[in-house]
């Protein structure tokens, strides 16, 4: 093996192991403090510790898969909630100057579970996704047990028997 077929290896597995430390399992819930959508202040780690299984949809106004996925996960929601103790955070990553979007719309949806403003993309970065929709299923520990990008029509099912198996139904 020639110096450059080493050194292409090596980088190769830097690169592997790296990417497998960061997209590992088990990864704590950052505590990271965004606004709820009435002004107030609370911080993310605070709802893996509240003993129930959360999933966080991260999306945006401008985003049309992400209100769909949550237009859709809508409809599941109240048997997540009884059936599995689930609760669901919809994080919008609209900047500051699209919060009135983000109220109006909401309001308009009628949506019954917790929305939140990551406006300056605080949360984002620690958690270093690029694009919505993102989602992430929380253990009852406060642990990241499964991440998605992207969604089609029906990740939501998918995405309920990871509730189903993390709760043990």
């Amino acid at each position: 093996m020639n110096a450059i077929s080493k050194r292409f290896c090596l980088v190769f597995m830097l690169c592997v192991v790296g990417l497998s430390l960061s997209f590992g399992q088990n990864q704590m819930l950052p505590d990271v403090k965004i606004k709820k959508l009435d002004g107030s202040t609370v911080s993310l780690s605070s709802y893996g510790k509240n003993g129930k299984i959360t999933v966080i949809s991260f999306w945006a106004t401008w985003c049309s898969p992400c209100k769909k996925e949550l237009s859709n996960i809508t409809e599941l929601y109240p048997e997540w909630q009884s059936k599995y103790n689930a609760e669901l955070l919809a994080i919008s990553i609209d900047d500051t100057r699209n919060i009135a979007k983000v109220k109006s719309y909401v309001a308009g949806e009628g949506w019954e579970y917790e929305v939140l403003l990551d406006s300056n993309q605080d949360l984002k970065r620690e958690l270093s996704f690029q694009t919505v929709p993102y989602t992430l299923l929380v253990n009852t520990e406060g642990k990241v047990v499964y991440k998605h990008t992207g969604y089609v029509e029906g990740d939501e099912f998918e995405l309920e028997d990871k509730i189903m198996k993390l709760a043990n139904k």
